[in-house]
């Protein structure tokens, strides 16, 4: 048993050879990182910059890669720097705080994206009504709403676990998620049931919301034109993409703790990277090519810069 007071660290085992690769692994982290905030502030200065994307799907679409970022910000400067330390370590007090910041972040996407599906929803099958449903006032409750309940939620969680007594300081893995409760020495099942209700609440539920959405705009734009159709093509194909890959990652993360056994060091190593690696880098590009006026702002913008330097 370990007492809380006199913790100093916990030691980051989920490296491979990091001694060896350290500037390996640093430059395709900085590499990420850099790429993740031109990415995602590229595509939200555009949506800032137009009046006419201040429309609340692309708000929404802004608010989820600005999302992205604080995501990422709170996991890729800790990796930076464990990778050119001795040691890859971290205070109790600062992986609960990383861990709060990781699920209230990830439950906050899968809310942003049931707010979409609900702005196409209406949209689409409501196109008379939009303007007076989708005000700004809603627009505000809802992020809101997608920001505020995730925390709640997790801030319950975490401090729970803060008084729970440690019995490891090892963590199988780089930064601090659910393989936290590996620390501690006794498994809680009324933690374990709150966490059940959790995932429910900001991931299951929001995600259950959206294919039944999907499902009603597919039926009622595919009775309805062609032009409804591709409207309905071009705005719900790019939030699909983007809820297929981050279920997908988040699946991995729910389940790692129970198989953690019959993953190697360096498939768990890949797999764990790809949850901070692939998300943030792959919203900005499918919204840059797949919503027709971004990406029409997006070639607008490369052209004038393109004629600036020839100029030059």
């Amino acid at each position: 048993m370990v007492d809380l007071l006199n913790i100093t660290s916990i030691t980051f085992n989920g490296y491979v050879e990091v001694q060896k690769y350290r500037y390996v692994y640093f430059m395709i982290l900085f590499t990420a990182y850099v790429l993740i905030i031109c990415f995602n502030f590229t595509i939200v200065f555009l949506i800032w910059k137009h009046k006419n994307l201040h429309e609340p799907m692309y708000i929404f679409i802004a608010a989820l890669l600005i999302n992205s970022v604080f995501y990422s910000t709170n996991i890729y400067p800790k990796l930076l720097t464990d990778v050119l330390s001795d040691k890859q370590v971290i205070s109790y007090s600062a992986s609960l705080f990383q861990w709060f910041a990781y699920y209230s972040l990830g439950g906050s996407e899968f809310l942003l994206l049931a707010a979409m599906s609900y702005d196409r929803y209406v949209s689409v099958c409501k196109p008379l009504h939009y303007t007076t449903i989708m005000r700004k006032t809603t627009v505000s409750l809802l992020l809101l709403f997608c920001w505020i309940v995730p925390g709640c939620h997790v801030a319950v969680t975490v401090a729970w676990s803060a008084d729970k007594q440690l019995c490891n300081l090892n963590l199988k893995g780089i930064f601090c998620n659910n393989s936290v409760y590996e620390l501690h020495c006794v498994s809680s099942r009324a933690l374990s049931v709150y966490g059940v209700i959790v995932l429910l609440n900001i991931a299951l539920f929001p995600m259950l919301f959206i294919v039944v959405t999907y499902i009603k705009i597919l039926i009622i734009s595919y009775g309805s034109g062609r032009v409804l159709r591709k409207k309905a093509a071009e705005t719900c194909t790019p939030h699909l993409l983007v809820l297929i890959s981050f279920s997908c990652l988040c699946v991995y993360d729910v389940v790692i703790l129970r198989v953690a056994t019959d993953f190697s060091k360096t498939a768990r190593l890949i797999m764990t990277l790809q949850i901070v690696l692939s998300n943030p880098l792959f919203n900005p590009i499918i919204y840059g090519l797949k919503m027709k006026e971004i990406s029409k702002h997006m070639k607008k913008s490369w052209i004038k810069a393109k004629f600036i330097q020839t100029a030059n």
